[in-house]
């Protein structure tokens, strides 16, 4: 990944280079996405070896957007569960004061 001076980033995926201007204090976020990018379709290659260019940009960018859907069920179940666990909470803490 180069960095030209004028704050446009030129990101490498798959011999294309692609200039990309982050917002300003995003410039890590751009950086890291483009390595998540690049070990996806790496990854992907690995498993899938005939596939070239487009097909593997796509088949890449599938599995990491059914990664972001799963991690997006996983939290909204951890949220709901920490949430039963602080009404729980609040509801022995409510008999307690009660009875005093």
């Amino acid at each position: 990944m180069r960095h030209p001076i004028d704050g446009v980033k030129v990101i490498s995926i798959l011999g294309e280079d692609y200039s990309i201007k982050a917002p300003a204090g995003e410039e890590q976020t751009l950086m890291d996405a483009a390595l998540m990018l690049k070990a996806a379709l790496a990854d992907t290659k690995r498993k899938y070896p005939t596939l070239i260019g487009e097909r593997l940009l796509v088949l890449a960018a599938m599995n990491l957007c059914s990664q972001q859907i799963e991690m997006k069920k996983q939290h909204a179940q951890e949220l709901e569960r920490y949430q039963e666990q602080v009404s729980a909470t609040v509801e022995v803490i409510a008999k307690t004061i009660q009875q005093n």
